[in-house]
């Protein structure tokens, strides 16, 4: 079992800039890529950004190209989403995941932290 858990969230004005934490603790986590997904009010789940279990491949999506910067390996079993540029409509819940592939589709992922506010104000 892994277990995931977020920090970093809170209240910033647009423009603004976050640091998201997940750290990843457990078993053995081997080879495990991660992602940040987000949820907000009445809408699904969507990916945010994905990074491979070595550190060396990162896909984002295209809301965020440019603006959000994720970081990390499992050698350090923490992983690292820098938000800047941030927008209103980047207010959600964020949260940590840990699958096999740095995949955008979340039902690939098979651990999830419990989720950290991010609202940004305008």
């Amino acid at each position: 079992q892994v277990q995931l858990v977020e920090s970093g969230g809170g209240l910033v004005q647009a423009g603004g800039s976050l640091r998201l934490s997940c750290a990843a603790s457990g078993r053995t986590f081997g080879r495990y890529a991660m992602g940040w997904f987000r949820q907000a009010p009445g809408k699904e789940r969507e990916f945010v950004a994905a990074i491979n279990w070595n550190g060396l491949s990162t896909n984002y999506a295209d809301s965020v190209k440019g603006r959000f910067t994720i970081s990390g390996a499992n050698a350090k079993n923490t992983v690292i989403l820098q938000m800047s540029s941030l927008k209103p409509e980047d207010t959600a819940v964020y949260y940590c995941a840990a699958g096999r592939v740095a995949a955008q589709a979340y039902p690939l992922y098979d651990y999830w932290g419990q989720g950290t506010q991010v609202t940004v104000s305008s």
